[in-house]
C-alpha cells in the first residue's frame, strides 16, 4: 500500500523522537475531512508531555488544548532534558518537519539546559540563537508560523521574598532574536517572574513539584522541586502561553477559550508509560 499523507504523519508521531506528542497528528481530521491546523511544541520538560510514573509532574503543553478550541490540536513534540543544540542533533526537529503543514504553527521555548556545561551547552549570544534560527527556518520553509518563548521561570526567592530571575542572558537572546527575525514572541519568562511574585514564596509551592513523602506513588520519598509543575502550575503557564498567542495574532481570538475561566487540575491525566 503506497504511503499516504495521513500514515506518514501518523508514523512520525509515533516515533520515539516525538515522545508520545498529544493528540495523534494522524487524526487531526474535522468534519468533511478537512484538516485541522495543528500548533506544534519543541521544548524541553517544563513543557513536556509526562506518563503515569511521573505524576502528578505535569508539562504545559498537557494544558495547553484546554485553551485552544476543538479546530486546533496540540502535538507536543517536548522532551526532556533537552536544549536547542540537543533536540536538533537527535534528529527531533528533523522529525517535526516531516509533518509540518502550511498554516501549523510552531511554538519553540529552550534555554533551561543550553545554560547546562555539557554537550547540551550553548552560548546565549552565538550558539543559542544561531539554533534557535534553525526551528524559526524550518517552519517558514514549510509556510508554518514559527513563534518564539522565553523560558518559564524557576520558583526561587531571595531572603526579602522577591522572585529571582534565573535563566541569565538566555531570555534576552530570545527577545533580540525575535525583533531581528520578525518572530512573534511570548515572553513567558518575564509573565511568569512577575506571577510567581504576586503568588510569593508560599502561594507558588502549590504550583510546582512539591511533594511530601508518600503523597505520589512516582515520588515516594517526596521532592522539592522548583523547575516542574503539578497540574495547577502547568495550567498557569499553558494561560500565558495561549493569552500571547492570541495577543500576538499568532492564533485567532476564536482560537482560543477559556482564558479567564477555571481549568481544574482533574483534568489533567497521565498515559501509561508505552
Amino acid at each position: 500500500m503506497p504511503m499516504t499523507r495521513r500514515h506518514l504523519a501518523a508514523s512520525l508521531a509515533a516515533l520515539p523522537l516525538a515522545a508520545a506528542p498529544g493528540p495523534a497528528l494522524a487524526a487531526d481530521r474535522g468534519r468533511g475531512g478537512t484538516r485541522r491546523r495543528v500548533v506544534h511544541i519543541a521544548g524541553d520538560s517544563t513543557a513536556a508531555p509526562k506518563t503515569a510514573g511521573a505524576a502528578p509532574e505535569t508539562g504545559w503543553g498537557m494544558a495547553l488544548p484546554f485553551f485552544l478550541t476543538p479546530r486546533l490540536t496540540v502535538a507536543n513534540h517536548a522532551v526532556n532534558g533537552r536544549s536547542s543544540r540537543s533536540f536538533v542533533e537527535e534528529g527531533r526537529l528533523d522529525a517535526i518537519a516531516g509533518v509540518l503543514r502550511a498554516d501549523d504553527v510552531l511554538l519553540v521555548q529552550f534555554g533551561h539546559n543550553d545554560a547546562k556545561d555539557d554537550e547540551r551547552h550553548t552560548d546565549p549570544w552565538t550558539s543559542y540563537p544561531d539554533y534557535l534560527r534553525r526551528y524559526v527556518r524550518t517552519a517558514r520553509e514549510h509556510g508554518a508560523r514559527p513563534v518564539l518563548l522565553t523560558s518559564v521561570e524557576r520558583r526561587r526567592f531571595d531572603a526579602h521574598g522577591t522572585a529571582v530571575p534565573t535563566h541569565g542572558e538566555y531570555p534576552a537572546a530570545v527577545r533580540a532574536l525575535a525583533a531581528e527575525e520578525k518572530v512573534p514572541l511570548v515572553d513567558v519568562q518575564a509573565a511568569s517572574l512577575a506571577r510567581w511574585q504576586e503568588l510569593g514564596p508560599e502561594g507558588t509551592e502549590e504550583l510546582f513539584l512539591w511533594l511530601e513523602p508518600g503523597e505520589a506513588p512516582g515520588h515516594p520519598d517526596g521532592v522539592r522541586d522548583n523547575t516542574h509543575f503539578r497540574p495547577a502550575g502547568a495550567i498557569e503557564v499553558a494561560r500565558t502561553v495561549a493569552r500571547g498567542l492570541r495577543e500576538l495574532g499568532a492564533l485567532a481570538p476564536f482560537d482560543v477559550r477559556r482564558l479567564e475561566d477555571p481549568v481544574p487540575p482533574e483534568w489533567i491525566t497521565w498515559p501509561a508509560a508505552g
